[in-house]
């Protein structure tokens, strides 16, 4: 029986190592979404930052930081809140905002231009 679990355990680890694992075509895909988003004034947080750490999406904002796993198109689950970014883009599939909705809060923010440095 011990065997049957320390199989299905080995099984279960490597699923998940290689579901983790994003190719570099993937990790390029996902750079789109990286950046600020800023909320309107008087919003429970100001903004929040997307960016991209070992081939995963993570979202911080004052509330802390929490991965992002992909649940269908733009919509993401935001773990350590229970919650969802839905990531919104213009007619040009441009991402442009995010909406989230976390611990009873729905939010709408703009995403902010790159500065480009000179």
């Amino acid at each position: 029986m011990k065997k049957y679990f320390l199989l299905f355990g080995f099984t279960l680890c490597f699923f998940m190592m290689a579901q983790a694992q994003e190719s570099p075509k993937d990790s390029a895909s996902l750079k789109e979404f990286v950046g600020k988003y800023v909320f309107p004034d008087g919003s429970v947080i100001t903004h929040v930052e997307v960016r991209l750490e070992k081939g995963a999406l993570v979202i911080e904002s004052a509330a802390g930081v929490s991965p992002l796993v992909k649940q269908e198109g733009d919509l993401y689950s935001i773990t350590a809140n229970s919650g969802t970014a839905k990531f919104n883009r213009d007619a040009n599939k441009k991402i442009i905002g995010v909406s989230i909705d976390a611990r009873g809060y729905q939010l709408e923010g703009a995403k902010e231009e790159e500065k480009m440095l000179h």
